[in-house]
């Protein structure tokens, strides 16, 4: 039941309302006298379109601008104090998995993996909100600058939840959007390699606008396609205007001009046009128009075919071969004139030649690569839903996502996939099919918030946790197939795990950041700079962060005179975080003369101990670098 407004009609909105109907090119949006966005008119376009002469302005020139967009800037660039978590008994193998599933803010996550994998993505595969007026955005804080905003991020509790609704009654509909994707994608641009590329999933509300966002970012010339997937089977018939049968999926390479996609299997059907109708010891052939509108000085003469008949290209028509060249076309037996010979030339390609695949067109039918029905009933096929309302309504069919890794990677180099927009997670299946299929070994990152579901449901509350169960289920199928354990064409036991991560507050307590909260009273608080309720396991991945070592690489754990030490990938990076560390463990553990090495700064038993350690790595692993934290 809707309430009395209890005031008199705003006459200026309804005067905004009168004008959008008569010029809706002039309705834009701008702040108040209190900061806040709400509908405005553009007076200057509104003067320019009631003139009939050019009317004087702001100067002109081509760009993207909306109310927020040097915050959004700032935002991207703004540093925060968070780390990464890691949760075993939320994993799956994970001393082995070189996947990582991470819950929290995709902003958060792109500002953290920023050194550790700086371009080293292949692809990523985003499907964000696409703005219909129902969508949840993040609400990114813009009203502080970088050092308030480093500040909050490492006092704030880290509960993930900053989704807010963004309804067409929003003042700042459009702006709060590309203010959520541009400081995303900007970030996103830097973890691509240099062939790498972009894939974005959205409809016609933001399509244009996210296109833009991107030609800023990547540049124009980076552009590389607008896929338009069809997502039904059948029209809808309660359309008010036209049945909207399609979603795009637009595509940008780091670098277009060395970007080249993977070609496509072809088709039975493709491979049924190729016919060998003379028996041609060759093999099935098809044939090819031999005239071309071009215009070519040697493309002018007659021909004399079999039966003594003579053809012409044609009026306005070039044959596309010389005359030497076509002579010896003929001798190869690779012109067709007809059953009786009497047909205009034909030049023959044989299917032999034909490379081995096809190159990938911009309409994807869902008979090939899915709908959107499909994408729901594969979710519960590995998700259990009590309340059908929780079944995500924007997932996508993982043939769609195979399509599109295909097309953006290669099977056997090691290629990493992102998406961090990874809703129930299609994306890592995706990735984990693609390799069953074809023996490949690429891995995938992907990143939820823990957004909660409309309603509860046993086992999982939030999409994250949705996301999870359902990788779960699909890893548990996979392993109880006998035929997918060879998944990989080296033998290895393919991968169907992943590393659980949540982003969370910094191991490191506030004074190690914010010096001047400390007073003299707290001074006994602070002899330890680790947070008490954080591990060891904790402190690494921290120290991997910050080192830029991959997340993903082999960890091992020994005891070397007591302690804990872990490893990882062999001696790339040793850490031991224990504490009363003397000089009979560091003798030990300089013998394996690590790459680098890391310990707590409050674990050596005294500080003659923490001099001498840098003296012994320095005479006998002189190559280590140490760090202590």
């Amino acid at each position: 039941m809707d309430k009395l407004k209890m005031h008199s009609q705003n006459l200026t909105e309804a005067n905004i309302d009168k004008l959008a109907a008569l010029f809706p090119n002039c309705v834009t949006e701008a702040r108040d006298a209190a900061g806040e966005l709400k509908k405005a008119i553009d007076f200057d376009l509104l003067r320019q379109e009631l003139s009939s002469s050019i009317v004087d302005g702001p100067q002109e020139r081509y760009q993207l601008n909306w109310p927020g967009k040097r915050e959004a800037l700032l935002m991207a660039n703004a540093p925060i104090a968070k780390t990464l978590r890691p949760f075993r008994d939320e994993s799956i193998d994970f001393d082995s998995t070189r996947n990582l599933f991470i819950e929290g803010d995709n902003l958060e996550a792109l500002k953290l993996l920023q050194e550790v994998y700086l371009n080293r993505v292949k692809m990523i595969y985003i499907d964000p909100p696409y703005n219909t007026g129902n969508d949840f955005i993040y609400d990114d804080d813009f009203s502080e600058n970088s050092e308030a905003y480093f500040e909050r991020s490492n006092q704030q509790d880290a509960t993930g939840r900053r989704l807010v609704a963004n309804t067409e009654a929003n003042g700042r509909f459009h702006s709060d959007w590309l203010s959520m994707m541009y400081p995303r994608i900007k970030l996103a641009w830097n973890l691509l390699k240099d062939d790498g590329s972009l894939f974005i999933s959205i409809d016609d509300n933001e399509v244009d606008s996210l296109k833009k966002i991107c030609d800023e970012i990547f540049g124009a010339q980076n552009f590389v396609a607008t896929v338009i997937w069809q997502k039904v089977y059948a029209p809808k018939n309660s359309a008010k205007h036209f049945s909207e049968d399609h979603d795009y999926i637009v595509i940008y390479a780091k670098n277009a001009a060395s970007w080249t996609p993977t070609l496509l299997d072809r088709t039975a059907e493709q491979d049924a046009l190729y016919k060998n109708p003379d028996q041609d010891t060759r093999g099935p052939w098809m044939s090819d128009n031999l005239t071309a509108r071009n215009a070519y000085a040697d493309g002018q003469y007659e021909v004399e075919g079999p039966t003594g008949k003579v053809f012409v290209p044609g009026r306005g028509l070039y044959w596309r071969h010389s005359k030497a060249n076509f002579e010896k076309l003929i001798a190869d037996n690779r012109i067709w004139w007809g059953a009786d010979g009497n047909n205009m030339p034909r030049l023959k390609r044989f299917l032999s030649e034909v490379s081995g695949g096809r190159v990938p067109q911009t309409l994807w039918s869902y008979k090939e690569v899915g709908h959107t029905q499909e994408a729901k009933r594969e979710l519960l096929d590995y998700v259990s839903f009590k309340n059908t309302e929780n079944v995500l309504n924007s997932v996508k069919p993982t043939k769609l996502l195979k399509r599109a890794i295909k097309i953006a990677t290669s099977a056997n180099s090691d290629d990493i996939v992102m998406d961090f927009f990874a809703g129930s997670a299609p994306a890592g299946q995706a990735v984990v099919a693609l390799n069953m299929e074809d023996g490949g070994n690429r891995r995938y990152i992907l990143v939820q918030i823990p957004e909660v579901l409309p309603a509860p449901e046993d086992g999982f509350e939030t999409i994250a946790d949705l996301a999870k169960s359902r990788l779960r289920n699909f890893s548990a199928k996979v392993e109880s197939d006998s035929n997918s354990q060879e998944g990989s064409s080296d033998g290895l036991k393919l991968d169907v795990g992943f590393r659980y991560f949540k982003i969370d507050t910094s191991n490191m307590n506030e004074v190690y950041y914010i010096p001047d909260a400390v007073r003299q009273d707290l001074l006994s608080d602070q002899v330890d700079n680790i947070r008490e309720d954080r591990t060891a396991e904790d402190l690494l991945f921290q120290v991997l962060l910050d080192w830029g070592v991959d997340l993903a690489l082999p960890i091992t754990q020994q005891i070397i005179a007591g302690k804990t030490v872990y490893f990882v990938d062999g001696n790339a990076l040793v850490a031991c975080f224990d504490i009363g560390i003397d000089e009979d463990f560091i003798k030990q553990l300089v013998g394996h003369k690590p790459l680098r090495v890391v310990f707590r700064d409050a674990g050596f038993a005294s500080d003659s101990v923490k001099i001498n350690v840098g003296q012994m790595f320095k005479l006998l692993s002189p190559a280590t670098e140490i760090k202590t934290l």
